[in-house]
C-alpha cells in the first residue's frame, strides 16, 4: 500500500493557556491499520485527533502524512475525510445530495459525481434511501449517509470522532461491524476515537490508551486485556474490569489487606496491588484453599452470573457461566499464578515480582466437589 496514507505525530503537545490538553504524544499508524484512540472523557483523544484533522492547531511537535509535514496546513490540503459524532448532515438536502456536497464544493464534474453515488450508495446499502431527507431516516441510516460522504472523498485516510455515539446498543453493535467491514473492504487508514472499550477490543487492530494528555499503553486488543501496562489500563479494560486490590506485607508474603492469612505474593510486592480478572477467579466451597472470602450478591445476566465478593473488607467480582445463587455463603477464592497481575505504588505493572505459589501449589491438589449448598 501507498505509504501516503501513513500517519505520524511526534512529540505533539496541545495547550490552552494554562491547561494541557495533549501532553508530548507520538505515535506511528501503519498504512490500512484501523488504531482506535482510546479513553476517558477529557484524556485529550478527540483533540488529538482534531489536530490530525488541522481543525486544531499542534501547540509543539509535528503531523506527518505520508512524508508531508502537515502540521500548519489547513484541514482541505491534508488529503482526509472525517466522520463526526453528530451526523452534521444539511436537513434539507436529500441524502444524494448529502453525500455528494463535497464533490460539488470541488467542482467534480457530474457524470464520476454521480458513478461515485451509485457506488458508495451500494457499498453502505443506501441505494433506496437517495430521494429521501435526513429526518426520514433512521439514526443508523443517518450514520451510513456520514459515513458515505467520507468514503465518496475517496481520501485513504479517515478520522472518526465517536460516530456511534448516538446511536443505540442494538445499532451499535450492526454499525461497529459495517464500519470494519467497510474499512477492511476499501484498505483505508483509519483513526477512531471512542471512549467504549467494547469498541475498541472488537474493531481496533491497534489500541492506544490515554489518561490526562498522555498515552498510558499503544499494543494490539489482546496485549491491553492480557498484559495491561497499569493500574488505570487494568481498570479500564474489560466488563467488568479487573479487580484491583491493595496488598500490605504479612509474616510469610504480601497479602490483601484486611485478610492475614493467605499470602498471594512475594513480600516485595507490598505497598502495590494485585489484580486479578473476573473470569480467571475460581470460586470454591469453603475451608478448601485459597482466600477466605465471602458471597455478598450476585447477578444473573443470562449466559453467566457476576458474584459480588468480600476479602478482607474489599469487594470484588467473579464472572461464572450459567446461573448461580450463592448470596451469604462463605467460600475460598484461587487463581492461577499466570492469571495474575502486579502493579506498583505508582500503578505500573510489575513484571520483575511473581505471585505467591499459594495457586502454583494448589493446582496439583485434587479439587473436591462442591458440598452442600454451594454450587458454582
Amino acid at each position: 500500500m501507498s505509504n501516503q496514507s501513513r500517519i505520524r505525530l511526534e512529540r505533539v503537545t496541545k495547550r490552552w493557556d494554562a491547561t494541557t490538553a495533549v501532553d508530548n504524544i507520538s505515535f506511528d499508524v501503519s498504512p490500512g491499520q484501523f488504531v482506535i484512540l482510546l479513553g476517558p472523557s477529557g484524556c485529550g483523544k478527540s483533540t488529538t485527533l482534531r489536530m490530525i484533522a488541522g481543525l486544531e492547531e499542534a501547540s509543539d511537535g509535528s503531523i506527518y502524512i505520508g512524508e508531508r509535514d502537515v502540521t500548519r496546513l489547513p484541514p482541505g490540503d491534508r488529503g482526509l475525510s472525517m466522520v463526526f459524532q453528530s451526523y452534521a448532515l444539511f436537513p434539507h438536502l436529500s441524502v444524494a445530495d448529502n453525500i455528494v456536497f463535497g464533490l460539488r464544493s470541488r467542482k467534480v464534474p457530474k457524470p464520476e459525481q454521480r458513478e461515485r453515488l451509485a457506488k458508495v450508495a451500494e457499498l453502505v446499502d443506501l441505494t433506496d434511501y437517495l430521494n429521501r431527507k435526513p429526518s426520514q431516516l433512521s439514526g443508523g441510516q443517518r450514520q451510513r449517509v456520514a459515513l458515505a460522504r467520507a468514503v465518496i472523498s475517496e481520501h485513504p485516510i479517515c478520522l472518526m470522532d465517536e460516530p456511534l455515539s448516538n446511536l443505540d446498543a442494538r445499532l451499535r453493535s450492526d454499525m461497529r461491524r459495517e464500519i470494519k467491514a467497510l474499512q477492511s473492504r476499501l484498505n483505508m487508514t483509519v483513526i477512531y476515537v471512542t471512549h467504549d472499550q467494547v469498541e475498541a477490543m472488537s474493531m481496533g487492530d491497534r489500541v492506544i490508551l490515554m489518561q490526562h494528555g498522555k498515552i498510558v499503553q499503544d499494543g494490539t486488543p489482546d496485549e491491553l486485556y492480557n498484559r495491561p501496562a497499569s493500574a488505570f489500563a487494568a481498570s479500564f479494560i474489560g466488563s467488568p474490569a479487573m479487580n484491583l486490590l491493595p496488598l500490605v506485607a504479612g509474616e510469610k508474603g504480601a497479602i490483601i489487606e484486611g485478610e492475614p492469612s493467605t499470602p498471594v505474593a512475594s513480600l516485595e510486592a507490598a505497598g502495590g496491588h494485585l489484580g486479578v480478572r473476573p473470569e480467571d477467579i475460581e470460586l470454591r466451597p469453603p475451608s478448601t484453599y485459597g482466600v477466605p472470602a465471602l458471597v455478598v450478591s450476585d447477578e444473573y445476566l443470562g449466559a453467566d452470573t457476576i458474584a459480588h465478593v468480600t476479602v478482607g473488607g474489599h469487594t470484588l467480582r467473579v464472572r461464572m457461566s450459567g446461573k448461580h445463587s450463592l448470596a451469604g455463603q462463605p467460600c475460598c477464592l484461587s487463581w492461577a499464578s499466570e492469571k495474575a497481575h502486579l502493579f506498583n505504588a505508582d500503578g505500573l505493572r510489575r513484571d520483575d515480582l511473581t505471585p505467591s505459589t499459594f495457586s502454583k501449589t494448589l493446582r496439583a491438589v485434587p479439587r473436591p466437589p462442591a458440598v452442600g449448598s454451594f454450587q458454582y
